[in-house]
């Protein structure tokens, strides 16, 4: 049984190896795979079911209701003020002149024509472009009151810084006008000085040299102080305010109505002198009448 088995076997091997090789990979035998396995059946839905779904998808979502919130007021943006440019402007053109009812001035009135920031340092801005208007003239251009005139040892007559000020104020209103210094205090061995510029509502209108004297390096402060009274006196004669005081008629009419020369003594020194006081003034320390 044995010898019979394998003697098929032995001719089939033969048989492949006796068999042809293929000359290229297109002549090799091509296998067709066939499912034999059948196709599955899937349900398909129905045309309602598909209605539904599309409805589903294309519904849009739907959030619970806020209250709306309350629409915030428009505000205006403030302009940041730039940094002093230091560069010298040219004089602003031609502007009416405010009323002296209301003195404010816009953010135009403190620029130059070119927007940049006014160095009043150096600048000009506003020189004798327009009048004041008439009810600050006439302020200003107001006579004197004898009893606000006072009267130095020297006979010199002079109004208190105190009252050019309260004029000021009734002109233009309290920040209607400033003084700007105009370069460093200068200390002399016993004499500061320093100049300033007096600006009214924008514009600028005058500058003066200030000066006062001190005694000791402990008053140099005060006398820088007094340095600036100094200046706005003399800045204010370009406004009329107190121009009598350098009239030389009513000088002499004022002294000779209101003053008087009285003999006093010093009370440390003992020294004799001639001083000019009010007649309605008594002599002062450190003087003694004799």
């Amino acid at each position: 049984m044995a010898s019979r088995t394998l003697t098929p076997l032995r001719t089939t091997s033969r048989r492949l190896c006796q068999s042809p090789k293929p000359q290229c990979w297109s002549q090799l035998p091509c296998r067709t795979l066939v499912s034999a396995s059948k196709a599955k059946q899937y349900a398909q839905p129905s045309t309602a079911t598909r209605a539904a779904a599309a409805s589903t998808t294309t519904a849009p979502k739907t959030t619970p209701s806020q209250p709306p919130t309350p629409s915030k007021p428009t505000t205006i943006p403030r302009k940041p003020v730039p940094a002093v440019s230091g560069t010298p402007l040219p004089d602003a053109p031609s502007q009416p002149a405010p009323s002296i009812l209301s003195p404010s001035l816009g953010d135009s009135d403190l620029t130059s024509t070119n927007g940049a920031p006014i160095d009043w340092t150096q600048s000009y801005h506003g020189l004798g472009t327009s009048a004041f208007a008439p009810e600050a003239a006439a302020i200003l251009q107001a006579p004197l009151d004898p009893d606000d005139i006072e009267v130095k040892p020297d006979g010199i007559i002079y109004l208190p810084e105190i009252k050019y000020r309260r004029i000021l104020n009734a002109a233009f209103g309290p920040g209607g006008w400033g003084l700007a210094p105009r370069g460093q205090l200068t200390v002399h061995e016993k004499l500061v000085t320093r100049e300033y510029a007096l600006v009214v509502q924008g514009r600028f209108v005058a500058q003066a040299r200030g000066e006062q004297q001190y005694f000791s390096e402990e008053g140099v402060s005060t006398a820088a102080e007094g340095c600036k009274s100094n200046a706005l006196m003399r800045c204010c004669k370009d406004l009329g305010i107190a121009s009598e005081l350098w009239d030389p008629r009513f000088i002499r009419k004022f002294m000779k109505e209101h003053a008087v020369q009285q003999w006093v003594e010093h009370v440390t020194t003992k020294k004799r002198k001639q001083i000019w006081l009010r007649k309605d003034d008594e002599v002062r320390y450190p003087f003694k009448k004799t």
